[in-house]
This record gives structure tokens, sequence and C-alpha cells, in this order.
């Protein structure tokens, strides 16, 4: 005779244990503090400026993604992650986010509050150009501006030596439905060895520039183009991955029939990690 399957747990012994695994990450989260704490004794992070580690995150995402299972969604996961980092990178030297609401103040306001929390000071900016002259003053500050269209070039302020540079590219996981979805360059100042190469950002000014020359362009990179009076043509911002090169960009913009002007390397990011609906990352 077979015997009855076991009694399911009661309610109060499975509230017990999720107090029990509450209390844990709680002592994990000040463990972790505690390290951060040495460990800006070892770096001595306020003599480098920002403490934000572009690269370092990008893959802390990725490996975030990839090992995610079970109900709880990933929405939830990668906001309490990026909590913890951006809220333990303002304890190491504690930095500012300018962010340009230009193109839409509720979608930005999203962005930053869920990449940065909401104990990192937001500053509000009307235009891009002011975000990134904010962050030029600065020591440690960051910028947030649009990824995909823009009012007035902001990058030709980056193409100086010493200059605060592109650094990163928001969201770090891109899905249909993230609840932050808007495409964000960061620009600030951070160590040479913190920056990720797989996407260059170069500021590339051209004269000639019209429709024709912008399709023959737009499979090789992404773009943003401003017009720009002094040289009857445009001022670009190109985003250029994998095995494309800015002499290859020139090139196509040549033969399209433009001329190019200028080239400047203005920052660098990781590569776009997407995740698909079905929960296979790619």
């Amino acid at each position: 005779m077979s015997q009855p399957p076991p009694a399911p747990p009661s309610l109060e012994l499975l509230r017990k244990e999720i107090d029990a695994i509450d209390e844990q990450v709680h002592g994990l989260l000040m463990a972790r503090g505690d390290i951060i704490d040495r460990l800006i004794q070892v770096k001595q992070t306020q003599e480098i400026g920002s403490a934000f580690r572009p690269a370092r995150e990008a893959d802390m995402m990725r490996r975030l993604a990839e090992r995610h299972r079970g109900i709880l969604p990933l929405d939830t996961v990668e906001s309490i992650w990026r909590v913890i980092i951006s809220t333990f990178t303002y304890v190491q030297a504690p930095f500012s986010v300018h962010a340009d609401l230009s193109l839409g103040e509720s979608t930005m306001r999203d962005s930053a509050r869920f990449h940065f929390g909401f104990t990192v000071p937001f500053v509000a900016h009307f235009n891009a150009p002011a975000a990134v002259e904010a962050v030029a003053r600065s020591k440690g500050d960051l910028a947030l501006v649009s990824a995909t269209s823009s009012r007035a070039p902001w990058w030709i302020a980056l193409e100086t030596d010493g200059a605060p540079k592109i650094i990163a590219r928001l969201p770090f996981i891109e899905r249909a439905d993230h609840p932050a979805a808007l495409p964000v360059f960061v620009v600030s100042r951070v160590a040479d060895s913190a920056m990720v190469t797989e996407v260059e950002t170069w500021s590339v000014r051209v004269s000639g520039w019209n429709a024709e020359v912008a399709r023959a362009l737009s499979p090789l990179a992404e773009i943003v183009a401003v017009p720009d009076a002094a040289c009857d043509g445009a001022a670009l911002l190109v985003s250029v991955a994998g095995a494309q090169s800015v002499e290859k960009i020139r090139s196509a913009l040549i033969e399209a029939g433009a001329s190019v002007r200028s080239t400047a390397l203005v920052g660098s990011h990781a590569r776009r990690y997407t995740v698909v609906p079905s929960g296979a990352a790619k």
C-alpha cells in the first residue's frame, strides 16, 4: 500500500524561509559594503574621478541575463542589480547624473532612475550641450544624452584631448519590453583601463550630406546627423562595431559623393546584448 504524499509546508514555515533568505541577502549586501570600503583604500578612487567602470558593468549585466531563471522577471533583477552597482559606485566616489530632457523628460528620468537609482543625484538640463558641459566641469559626473537623435552636435565637445568621452550605451541588456528602453549614451571621464571598445564612436564632419549619402552609410554604422552650416553639410556621430572601421566609413562617404572634413574618436562602448522574448540571450 503506497504512502500518502507528504503534506505541503505551512504558510508560516514558508514565510520563515523567506525571512531567513531576506536576512542573508541583507547580510551579503553589508558584506559587499565592507569590501567596497577596503577597495576605496586600495584604489584611492577619489583621485581618478568617476568610479564608473563600463567594461566591468557590461560584463556583469551580461552574466546576470545568462544565468537568470525562474518566475522573477528579468526587469526586476536587472533593476535591483543596477541600484546595487550604482549605489556602491557612488559610495566609492560621489557623482551626479546630468540628463538632457529636451527629447522627452519622462523617458529620460525613467532611464536615469532605473540605471542609477535614487541615491545618485539627478540634475536636469534642457539640452545635450549643457549636460555635457556640466560633466566637463566636474570631477567624475555622468551625462545622459540620446543615442539616436539630437538637435545639436554635442559630441564635438568630446573631440579634444582631456575632454569627457562616450563610455557606455544604455540599457546594457536590450529587449522589446524593457521598462527603460530609451537608447542613451553615457558621457564621462574614466580610466582608460575601464573602457570597453567593442563599439567605437566617432565625430565625423562632412560636406555634401544628403539622403542618398545617408542611405549608403546606414548599413555600415549607426548614425546621428545634425546639419552643419559651417561646411554646408552635417556633423555626424557614427557608431562603428565589429569588422567595420572608420576608414570604411570614410570610403563609403566619399564613394557616395560626400567630402570628409574631419574625424575624431569621441568614445566607445559595449556591443548590444539582446534578450529575445523566449528568454534566450544572443
